[in-house]
């Protein structure tokens, strides 16, 4: 029993930091219809800046500044991503998803051009703290993982439903011509939606990266999870998305310890498969109309 509630806390940790991949996937279709390949590759662009602005490749700065240099860039590197495909989202959801296909071996190419193909360590400066809550162990990575996805998700709650952004973006969402007939400008939702997806991206990778490693490839990988926890909770759902990373967290970690390790690609595969049988929308996404 404690090894089982063991797995369940790691996986609701790992589930968080899915939950927050999923969400940056979820904004940008929600508002565009488009589903964002290049996301993970993104993300890991923004943790070798990190890296390169700490590390000495670029700089040798502090981690809260070289973070909120990260910030800015990657506001402008989202735009211009987005700007790229931008020609494409009115004309077809199918081109412009593919499009980002481009745009994720474009932002590849350029972290191995930039930083190589080595693997590198990327540390979050956290105290080395550990605690016990019954059967269950606490360390102060658990617990930044955990604020982080709070204040995240939590931030996001209130621009949505609390600021006039985040009406426009609801309406977008929920009927893209009727808010163009409107007077919003379709054009700026979605590149709000790139940038805020991004900033969850960078703050994501950060966090996955001391669990595993750093390489331009890592990231990316990781964010198949994510992507499943976005195909479980439903594209159209960002309350979804959150519990759907969390729910494939919790069940990839279970998996791999009473079954087999080695097959977590496996289990992501097959567990969307049988959500797109059932649930075709996701699990909690409501039933609406189909985009004309």
């Amino acid at each position: 029993m404690a090894d089982f509630l063991g797995l369940v806390w790691a996986g609701v940790i790992s589930g968080c930091l899915y939950a927050m991949g999923a969400v940056g996937l979820v904004l940008i279709y929600k508002s565009s219809m488009v589903v964002n390949f290049a996301h993970g590759n993104l993300a890991g662009l923004a943790a070798f800046l990190v890296f390169g602005f700490t590390a000495g490749h670029f700089a040798q700065m502090a981690w809260l500044p070289s973070v909120l240099l990260t910030l800015a860039i990657m506001v402008a590197v989202m735009a211009v991503s987005y700007l790229l495909i931008a020609p494409l989202v009115f004309k077809s959801d199918l081109t412009s998803t593919i499009a980002t296909l481009g745009v994720g071996l474009v932002a590849q190419g350029i972290t191995q051009l930039t930083f190589g193909s080595d693997v590198v360590a990327l540390d979050l400066p956290l105290p080395a703290w550990q605690g016990q809550l019954g059967p269950v162990r606490l360390g102060s990575y658990d617990l930044a993982v955990l604020a982080a996805t709070a204040v995240s998700v939590g931030a996001l709650y209130v621009l949505i439903e609390r600021t006039r952004v985040g009406i426009a973006f609801r309406a977008v969402s929920a009927n893209p011509f009727a808010s163009r007939v409107c007077g919003l400008n379709l054009r700026r939702i979605h590149l709000l939606s790139w940038i805020v997806a991004g900033l969850f991206g960078l703050v994501a990778a950060l966090l996955i990266v001391p669990t595993s490693f750093l390489s331009s490839t890592s990231v990316a990988s990781f964010m198949l999870q994510a992507f499943a926890g976005a195909v479980v909770g439903g594209f159209s759902s960002l309350a979804g998305a959150v519990l759907g990373g969390i729910f494939i967290g919790v069940l990839m970690n279970l998996l791999s310890f009473y079954v087999a390790a080695e097959f977590t690609n496996t289990y992501v595969l097959l567990t969307m498969l049988l959500v797109l049988n059932l649930f075709p929308n996701g699990v909690l996404a409501m039933r609406k109309g189909a985009r004309v």
